[in-house]
């Protein structure tokens, strides 16, 4: 009987275990549900609040993400408010003292969630006010790079009120005028950008006009008070007003399908297109960077902005008149000097009192002498060193292809010669050569390495460029051989070999280049000779000219008053692949490889050719760039026509994203964990 119980007993175990099998528990349906708050400390929208304590409690436990990034507290904070977050509960701390009459948010964005699933809270923003009113109102829009319209996440956006004086200023009696505010006076409300440039300035008062700026505050004082932090401001005042209106709202099933469209009531607050071009300003304070020496044959000197006169130079240990080789830049901001005589850059250091133009204290730009004392990190013992290691390489090269040349001839001997007896034993006999029995010639000259463009595929219109390690004191162009190859012959043609204009080191060949042609250059050895009696290296090179059947043509028309636009031609990576100063309103691109393209356009207001960055003192903004917000696929032998409006949309429009870095972030949306695993269900 006893053991019949125990089989039953054991029959009933792995009944139960059989049906354990059959599906694990699934512990219940997720929590799909965000975090709500069910109490705070003050009451949310509390008038005549004076608590700089803030307490947030929810109906779970919370975390929060990305804080420094997404919360934001307006009026600005100089001294950073404590944030904490622990269980159900986030608390903060404002450290300044507050101010009377005046709406204060806390805008946390996106970065609350639950703690368990993650699902996100969504925008979320605590307001009170120490006065006995909330202000409402709200402002939105954009904020882009000047120079290339990308959208800039993270620079702080800020207000101003006009003819305002309840913000604190530093100093008495400093101008207020819209061209200082920047300068000494902290924002009146702020916001911040996210990844799409965009930003809401909430808690803004109605009625009032506001003056608005953006500023990447690095030492977070909220004033423009370093030339590195970039900076956008308009001539815009604006005024907050609103309206109801209707938006459609997509309700999500889950991740992949949606349940339904609905419409849904809202106030929509305006203005809502503010657009910021942020800029960094032009450094006027000039000062030397840095001077270096890392050869014996040259030193440089590096300035902070440009200038329109060359440093003066006095040797202390050698004569300077007439010593230098100058490279230098177009601004005069870089300036290479090559050391002409051996008898001068063989000294260890140079000695020098160096006198150019410096910003002073009152920020005006005066005369200033530094002595300096270059020494060469390659110094002439380490010259030396490595002369005597090349020297020795070459002997020993020298030696092992001597004694393998002398086995190959005393092999070639033997076979010619008939195999007899005495004869192998005089060879048995022959004596192993000795290394100091070999006279080592001198190492043949050091040639000088030229570096030429690439030629093989090049485009009709480009020519060949030639760059120089060391400046050239001559040229003999009986030594540089252009020819033209016909039917595998070559024939002499006619080419011009020019210094280029701003590149001392770099020399260009023109020639008059026919389509689908092969040409032949070759430069003997020494058609340059540097300043220093090096001679150039012999080069040979094919140059190949791609046949017109290879090219697309387009043609840009503007449509609007620009007469000095520069319209650029740009490759799916952002960058400039042709670009042409307009004529008439009209840019012509020829010979355009095929590929996607996209059209970006400079309002060039000076017409120096080259886009031009704003100056906040001087009320000046960067010059206005443009995007066309479509691709132009140009395909060989097309001419494509294009008529461009570069403000028929809108600026914040324009760039298109596959060419935009600046992604926007994932947003966080509320997944339907419960669904996916119903689908999943479905699928055993």
């Amino acid at each position: 009987m006893r053991q019949s119980k125990y089989i039953l007993a054991l029959l009933l175990l792995v009944q139960c275990i059989a049906c354990a099998n059959i599906g694990t528990p699934d512990g219940g349906p997720y929590d799909e549900t965000p975090p709500r708050v069910v109490r705070t400390s003050p009451k949310f929208g509390a008038t005549k609040n004076k608590s700089t304590k803030i307490v947030l409690e929810f109906d779970e436990n919370i975390k929060v993400s990305g804080a420094n990034e997404k919360i934001i507290v307006s009026p600005p904070q100089v001294e950073q408010p404590e944030i904490e977050a622990m269980g159900k509960r986030i608390t903060v701390k404002l450290l300044d003292s507050i101010k009377p009459n005046t709406t204060y948010t806390v805008d946390f964005a996106d970065a609350i969630q639950d703690n368990n699933e993650g699902n996100p809270m969504g925008d979320y923003a605590f307001t009170f006010s120490t006065g006995d009113r909330i202000d409402t109102m709200q402002m939105s829009g954009y904020v882009l790079d000047a120079s290339n319209l990308e959208p800039i996440k993270g620079i702080l956006v800020g207000l101003y009120m006009v003819d305002s004086t309840n913000t604190h200023v530093p100093q008495k009696g400093m101008s207020l005028n819209p061209d200082t505010l920047l300068r000494h006076k902290v924002f009146e409300r702020i916001s911040r950008s996210d990844s799409r440039g965009h930003f809401i300035i909430k808690g803004v008062e109605a009625g009032k006009q506001y003056r608005v700026y953006a500023l990447q505050d690095q030492n977070q004082n909220y004033v423009y008070d370093q030339k590195s932090e970039m900076l956008a401001f308009t001539d815009r005042v604006v005024s907050p007003s609103s309206m109801p209106d209707v938006r459609m709202d997509t309700v999500w099933h889950d991740s992949i399908y949606y349940d339904s469209i609905v419409s849904v009531k809202y106030t929509h607050f305006f203005p809502d297109d503010i657009v910021l071009l942020a800029f960094s300003d032009v450094n006027k304070d000039r000062y030397l960077l840095k001077s270096e020496r890392l050869i014996l044959n040259k030193f440089s000197f590096y300035f902070s902005a440009p200038h329109d006169s060359l440093p003066v130079i006095e040797g202390m240990n050698f004569d300077a008149s007439d010593a230098f080789f100058i490279e230098k830049t177009e601004k005069n901001d870089t300036i290479h000097y090559w050391v002409r005589d051996s008898l001068v850059y063989n000294n260890d250091t140079l000695k020098m009192a160096v006198t150019y133009y410096a910003t002073d204290t009152l920020g005006l730009l005066v005369p200033r002498t530094d002595t300096l004392q270059l020494a060469s990190r390659l110094t002439k013992e380490k010259m030396r060193k490595n002369r005597e290691k090349a020297e020795e390489e070459w002997a020993e090269d020298y030696r092992k292809q001597y004694k393998k040349d002398q086995k190959k001839r005393e092999k070639e001997e033997d076979d010619e010669e008939e195999s007899d007896g005495d004869k192998k034993s005089k060879r048995k006999k022959k004596e192993k050569i000795k290394d100091e029995d070999i006279v080592i010639p001198p190492m043949p000259e050091e040639l000088m390495d030229i570096n030429m463009s690439n030629v093989s595929s090049m485009d009709p219109n480009k020519n060949v460029d030639l760059t120089m390690p060391e400046p050239i004191a001559a040229v003999d162009t009986s030594l540089i051989h252009f020819s033209i190859k016909v039917d595998s012959t070559l024939t002499p043609a006619p080419f011009i070999l020019r210094q280029v204009e701003g590149k001392p080191l770099t020399y260009r060949l023109y020639a008059e280049w026919e389509p689908d042609t092969k040409y032949e250059l070759v430069l003997d050895t020494g058609a340059f000779v540097n300043i220093y009696g090096k001679r150039s290296s012999e080069i040979k090179r094919g140059v190949g000219i791609k046949s017109l059947d290879s090219y697309s043509a387009f043609f840009v028309t503007l449509v609007g008053d620009y007469p000095n636009a520069i319209v650029q031609l740009m490759d799916g990576s952002d960058k400039v692949v042709k670009e042409i100063k307009t004529s008439n309103g009209k840019a012509d691109f020829y010979f355009v490889r095929p590929g996607e393209y996209y059209l970006r356009m400079i309002d060039d207001a000076n017409g120096n050719g080259v886009w031009d960055t704003g100056n906040y003192d001087e009320h000046l903004q960067a010059e206005s760039v443009y995007y066309h917000p479509g691709s132009f696929n140009l395909r060989a032998q097309w001419e494509v026509a294009q008529e461009w409006n570069p403000k028929a949309v809108d600026v914040f429009k324009q760039k298109p994203a596959k060419i935009t870095k600046q992604k926007p972030d994932r947003e966080r949306k509320r997944v339907s964990k419960n669904a996916e695993r119903e689908r999943e269900k479905r699928k055993k």
